[in-house]
């Protein structure tokens, strides 16, 4: 009973994500008619893919009980990386770049995930420390040098500008679709793998989990190992949203904004309860805020105030909703 209660709340949750974003968008179009504009539209939707697809990864982190602040960092070194890459062999396929980041970001990912699964160090404590040693590395990796516009190829700049469908004059770009496969193969495993399953079990009772056979540690490494791949590919992905990568700025501090997406979409801080549909409206959600900002000339100073806030909030919700749940079991 305890788990259809969770899991009509999780529903409940992200309805109240959607009616938050509805109230957000209605109130900037209020204020300025122009805010659902094509130009604000496109800008929303380049803004949500790079959150999109690191959200996927930890989502699997948090639902485990887990956290990973280090994913900034992850993403800031596997961008400058592949920048060099692209400089110094200006031949080099933007897949292939592509791929190169997604592994880079799978052996930070795996080095995060043994220090929490095999040398069993907290893993709040374990990424901060990375966090740090990552972004170290990215200074050292480009010499504090940029990677600048003409020399990122075009083909991958392309991905932002350009994509399969556009209505008037809004575009859904190839950046978005980059989002849109990594939501879909998560869910994929989450409710259609046995894996997916696993992960839930751990979030849910990590000491039940490893009674019933469930390989909790290896499930735990594969998930950070995920997260820090899915980083790694965002940092290509900022390349062709941005033009650059700059090493001081290459993925600074986008851990806060993930993490907000994730637990304002619904995903239990405490573990067990996740979901892609609901962090995908916590990331329209945090690119509407963004945009409406903007678009309402607030500075951008501002905008990191309402992420902590809205974390804030959502992590008194997540406490509320346990002590609920446990007056519920407690009852029945």
């Amino acid at each position: 009973m305890r788990s259809d209660i969770a899991r009509k709340l999780g529903a409940l949750r992200e309805v109240g994500t959607l009616v938050l974003l509805l109230v957000v968008a209605s109130a900037a179009f209020a204020k300025d008619h122009q805010f659902l504009d094509a130009k604000n539209l496109n800008s929303i939707l380049l803004w949500i893919p790079l959150l999109a697809v690191v959200g996927m990864g930890q989502m699997l982190v948090i639902i485990t009980r887990g956290i990973d602040v280090s994913v900034g960092s992850t993403m800031g070194l596997a961008g400058i990386i592949v920048g060099i890459l692209f400089r110094d062999h200006p031949g080099l396929n933007v897949f292939a770049g592509a791929a190169i980041g997604l592994a880079i970001g799978a052996v930070l990912g795996a080095i995060n995930g043994g220090l929490i699964a095999l040398a069993k160090v907290p893993p709040i404590i374990a990424t901060l420390g990375t966090l740090s040693a990552y972004r170290g590395l990215v200074f050292i990796v480009s010499k504090g040098d940029q990677v600048d516009s003409n020399m990122i190829p075009d083909a991958l700049t392309n991905w932002t500008l350009h994509g399969p469908i556009q209505i008037g004059g809004v575009t859904v770009s190839w950046l978005l679709v980059w989002a849109i496969v990594a939501a879909g193969l998560t869910a994929y495993m989450l409710r259609q793998t046995r894996t997916g399953r696993d992960i839930y079990s751990i979030g849910s009772n990590p000491d039940a989990a490893r009674l019933r056979g469930i390989p909790v540690t290896r499930v735990t490494f594969l998930v950070y190992t995920i997260c820090g791949a899915v980083a790694g590919l965002a940092g290509v992905l900022y390349a062709s949203r941005y033009g650059f990568v700059n090493p001081a700025t290459a993925g600074a501090g986008f851990e806060l904004i993930v993490i907000a997406a994730v637990v304002i979409g619904g995903t239990n801080v405490f573990g067990g309860s996740g979901t892609v549909p609901g962090v995908i409206l916590g990331c329209l959600l945090l690119g509407t805020i963004n945009v409406a900002l903007a678009v309402l000339g607030i500075d951008e100073t501002w905008q990191k105030l309402v992420y902590g806030l809205v974390i804030l909030i959502a992590l008194m919700l997540d406490s509320g909703v346990q002590k609920w749940l446990g007056k519920l079991s407690e009852g029945t």
